[in-house]
């Protein structure tokens, strides 16, 4: 699957978070540590900051192509700082029937929502289970769904779900998504592995999740991700492991700037004015990631200097 990376703090430059760390994103394009394919279908990013015109509204950029092969990253991304990121390289199959479009890339943003999405994860068959999810779509979100990815139609589904933008309704949004995807699976008698590891960002917020079905729709398997990947790509008990295995997240203060990595000044977590959410540990030493466990959700909010952080169970 693909690579999310969502940062909120204060101001930064861009490079600093896409180009200039050695496990940078855009590195990852061609050598993921935790995905056995290159990430050559497209990639983008979503970023607010005050300096931009329009502070309120994300500055959104997609290109259909790998990044390092993008001659615009060297132009535009050291010409931004930010202070809330969601940025997204995609994997896809490796066939003629993946398309490659600006609509297809992440992040997606909508009208009517100041939440942006992208995510590292799968849900097959998804174009017939929308003969039962679409009941439970809203119009407005509907008629701005401009590509064919399930990312999107997921976007629309939660977006549809959502009562408010408090966690606590969050929360709930996703937990109904994922009950209306294991009814429609066993209704159609297609159930399958799914997985969605999303990122759901807004000004200075951060929603990670971390949930999904195992091979028979079951929401809560079983099995140590670690010992499962030594079956290799393209076993099921491989692709099991890639549903099981957490995201990470990295908190601290005063990002480093002087170096390739990506490195904070040590602090504990109540004096932490920055943090970065991503599909992978994005340094050699993982020492100083926290986990978001399968089954997982976790709120990240920037208030003033601080950053808090609630991680709660899914119920489905």
């Amino acid at each position: 699957m693909c690579r999310v990376l969502a940062y909120i703090g204060p101001e930064i430059p861009l490079e600093n978070l896409l180009l200039k760390p050695e496990n940078s994103l855009i590195n990852q394009t061609l050598d993921p540590e935790r995905h056995p394919q290159l990430q050559l279908a497209g990639w983008g990013f979503g970023a607010w900051s005050e300096h931009l015109l329009a502070p309120e509204k994300p500055f959104l950029y997609h290109r259909p192509m790998a990044a390092f092969y993008d001659d615009n990253v060297e132009g535009i991304v050291p010409s931004l700082q930010v202070n809330t990121m969601l940025a997204h390289v995609r994997a896809a199959d490796y066939n003629a029937k993946t398309v490659l479009t600006d609509e297809n890339c992440h992040p997606f943003s909508y009208m009517g929502t100041p939440w942006i999405v992208a995510q590292n994860g799968d849900m097959p068959h998804w174009q017939i289970l929308q003969r039962e999810l679409l009941q439970h779509c809203k119009d407005e979100y509907l008629e701005q769904m401009a590509g064919n990815t399930d990312t999107e139609f997921l976007y629309v589904l939660l977006l549809s779900l959502l009562e408010s933008d408090s966690d606590e309704d969050v929360k709930r949004a996703f937990e109904e998504m994922l009950r209306l995807i294991v009814k429609a699976m066993e209704d159609l008698d297609l159930q399958a592995l799914v997985k969605l590891k999303m990122a759901l960002v807004a000004p200075n917020r951060i929603v990670g999740v971390n949930v999904g079905t195992g091979h028979h729709g079951e929401t809560e398997p079983e099995g140590d991700w670690r010992e499962l990947r030594k079956s290799g790509p393209g076993t099921d008990d491989y692709a099991l492991a890639m549903l099981l295995e957490p995201m990470y997240m990295l908190m601290g203060r005063d990002f480093h700037t002087d170096k390739a990595v990506y490195e904070f000044e040590n602090c504990n977590e109540e004096e932490a004015t920055s943090v970065i959410f991503a599909s992978e540990p994005l340094t050699d030493s993982t020492d100083e990631w926290s986990t978001l466990e399968f089954g997982e959700i976790v709120f990240l909010e920037r208030d003033g200097d601080s950053i808090t952080r609630t991680v709660d169970k899914l119920k489905v």
